[in-house]
């Protein structure tokens, strides 16, 4: 192996004296990750992904949107999706805290189009298929194999953003360690962060600190026809939170209860206790789960909302969780994962073939996709400082379309931004404007903050 030479700052391009073990290393195999070699695959471009768990493995993030259709189609995923058994998701539906419930919101009377149904996904299963695909179309899967560590070149601290990402080093199965180097490396790897811990990136939202805890019920109530797999949002009775309802196949229903950390988890009793207490308080939770029996344990979660500074820089890319997570309210977590890895894809493979592996060229995606996560964020926001769909929709019935194409997904086109204006005129006097996600929490909470989950002992989905 030739010996690498030092790149400038400031001409981050392709080393010609270096021979690259493949075109683009992917640390991860989920959603993001399998999206992003997948395409650049398909684009004549080597990739080898490095997934360290073994699949099937659980994971949440179970209800998909409709624009997760557009992503999944270039995937050619789209037959394999259709002859799953996952169940079929045509709306989103609300109940209010007194139990009362809002009209569906059926996707295909905004859209008439294909990708207005969706489907309720079992990640195991779903996150399998999608890194099945990979391999199927070309992409060097290494699995189970860690990535220990990302190699730059030159000398210097390792929070210097001027360097630029060669390739990483993976530890395999049998404990052996290996270089393999790259003209472009993708952390896909999820909220272990490496990338994003290694150059102090991650600004934690300073207004959605948020825990669930959820489990898995067969025989909970199920609507009948286009209604069966709605996505179901029921809001506490004190407003402090509220309720997932997600069908799935073989008559199971995640149910989840998602509040303020300190409100569900300090002070309180077990996961289970937390649980029971918030369904026995909840009429429109508790009325669904009557006569249903428990699958499994009670999974939790402390989930803080975050985002990267940065979405690339010299020869490195972050997608996904590795670059944000966003409070799941309105289900946008596999539409993020899947559209930063089609994203990142395009800039990757235009770099590749242009010589340019810069942070401009790899990150020239990252305004516009951080207003669309800005345009998720303010919905999701705004729905836990009070927001009324119906009420919305009551007083201002022509942009009923436009409300809905948010809570499908497409919030990439500056066409949507015309209902908050009108959303702000209902505002009472005490409304506080939303703080901006680069505001920050202070550095004292930030400093305390944690993502972690906590899973059951016994069979997981």
């Amino acid at each position: 192996m030739t010996e690498l030479r030092t790149l400038t700052p400031h001409h981050p391009m392709i080393a010609t004296n270096r021979e690259h073990s493949t075109d683009v290393v992917v640390i991860g195999g989920g959603p993001a990750g399998s999206t992003c070699a997948t395409l650049l695959a398909q684009q004549g471009v080597k990739v080898r992904l490095f997934e360290r768990e073994a699949f099937p493995r659980f994971h949440i993030g179970e209800s998909l949107i409709p624009e997760t259709y557009w992503v999944l189609e270039r995937l050619k995923m789209l037959d394999k999706m259709k002859a799953s058994h996952f169940v079929k998701k045509y709306s989103v539906q609300f109940v209010n805290a007194a139990g009362k419930e809002s009209a569906p919101f059926y996707f295909h009377d905004n859209k008439p189009h294909e990708c207005s149904q969706t489907w309720q996904v079992v990640r195991s299963e779903f996150d399998k298929m999608m890194l099945d695909n990979a391999r199927e179309q070309g992409v060097d899967v290494r699995q189970p194999a860690r990535v220990l560590e990302v190699l730059f070149d030159g000398e210097g601290a390792d929070a210097d953003m001027s360097r630029r990402a060669v390739g990483v080093r993976v530890q395999n199965p049998d404990g052996s360690h290996e270089d393999v180097y790259a003209k472009v490396v993708v952390d896909a790897g999820g909220q272990s962060a490496m990338l994003m811990n290694r150059f102090k990136l991650r600004q934690w939202d300073p207004v959605l600190n948020k825990g669930a805890i959820w489990t898995y019920w067969k025989g909970a109530y199920r609507d009948t026809g286009r209604d069966e797999g709605a996505t179901v949002v029921i809001q506490t009775a004190n407003k402090q939170g509220w309720f997932w309802y997600i069908p799935q196949h073989d008559d199971i229903v995640s149910v989840g209860v998602v509040g303020p950390f300190d409100y569900l988890f300090k002070g309180r009793g077990t996961h289970e206790q937390t649980y029971t207490e918030e369904v026995e308080a909840c009429p429109g939770a508790k009325r669904r789960l009557a006569g249903a029996t428990r699958a499994t344990g009670y999974f939790a979660t402390k989930d803080y909302s975050y985002r990267a500074r940065e979405c690339a820089g010299n020869g490195w890319v972050l997608i996904g969780d590795a670059f944000g997570f966003l409070d799941p309210l309105y289900s946008s977590g596999v539409l993020l994962a899947l559209k930063s890895g089609q994203l990142a894809a395009d800039a990757i493979a235009e770099g590749i073939a242009k010589g340019d592996v810069s942070k401009a060229q790899l990150g020239n995606w990252g305004p516009m996709f951080n207003r669309g996560i800005d345009r998720m964020r303010r919905l999701v926001c705004e729905y836990y400082d009070g927001f009324n769909f119906g009420n919305f929709v009551r007083n201002f019935p022509h942009l009923r379309n436009t409300i809905t194409d948010l809570l499908i997904g497409d919030l990439f086109t500056d066409r949507v931004d015309e209902v908050w204006s009108p959303m702000e005129s209902l505002y009472g006097a005490e409304k506080q404007p939303i703080a901006d996600w680069s505001d920050q929490a202070p550095a004292d909470v930030a400093a305390n903050k944690l993502n972690e989950l906590f899973l059951p002992e016994g069979p997981l989905r």
